[in-house]
């Protein structure tokens, strides 16, 4: 649930309507209902096929429901569910405030790091307005830095240490590592 989550940024109340057949493995890929039963599709990686293609597997209860709850009768798992479930692991590690939308807002945070474009990220998360999404994601002052310098200096290689700079990134070509 959590990789799911994470990998399709989509919102809890989309998750827990989610059944079984919706999920296209082949695709890595399903279609979810937001605001006013909106359509659009949900991406996942292959490590996240994986996870819930054993999931399922294990799973003993012949519900349609994508996730169902651990105990007898094994109904369709609640949005309020899966709050309770994501608190009692982030108890169990030692993290407070576990929430779903953490999740959302990360995966929209990583897809703008890794440069895909606001307007794809706006897609995904089924945003109307631009300025959703970018009030949703989090942006690290520090990539924008780096970003807007490789747009000046992409074709002249860079090779600068954190101790020729104050911000501790170490940038070498177009990668970056902070220190």
């Amino acid at each position: 649930m959590i990789d799911f989550l994470l990998s399709t940024g989509i919102k809890v109340g989309e998750l827990v309507r989610l059944n079984i057949d919706d999920i296209d493995f082949s695709e890595r890929e399903c279609v979810v209902y937001g605001k006013g039963d909106k359509e659009r599709k949900a991406y996942f990686d292959a490590e996240t096929k994986i996870h819930l293609l054993n999931y399922i597997e294990s799973r003993i209860d012949n519900n349609i429901a994508l996730f169902v709850s651990l105990n007898k009768p094994h109904s369709r798992l609640t949005e309020s569910g899966v709050e309770l479930r994501l608190r009692e692991m982030g108890k169990k590690l030692g993290v407070e405030k576990v929430h779903p939308r953490k999740f959302r807002r990360t995966m929209a945070t990583r897809a703008i790091e890794k440069g895909m474009p606001i307007e794809q990220v706006q897609k995904i998360q089924g945003h109307e307005q631009i300025d959703t999404t970018l009030r949703y994601a989090m942006v690290n002052q520090n990539n924008v830095k780096l970003s807007q310098e490789n747009i000046y200096h992409k074709s002249v290689p860079k090779c600068t240490h954190k101790s020729a700079r104050n911000d501790n990134v170490f940038t070498h070509g177009n990668r970056s590592v902070m220190m």
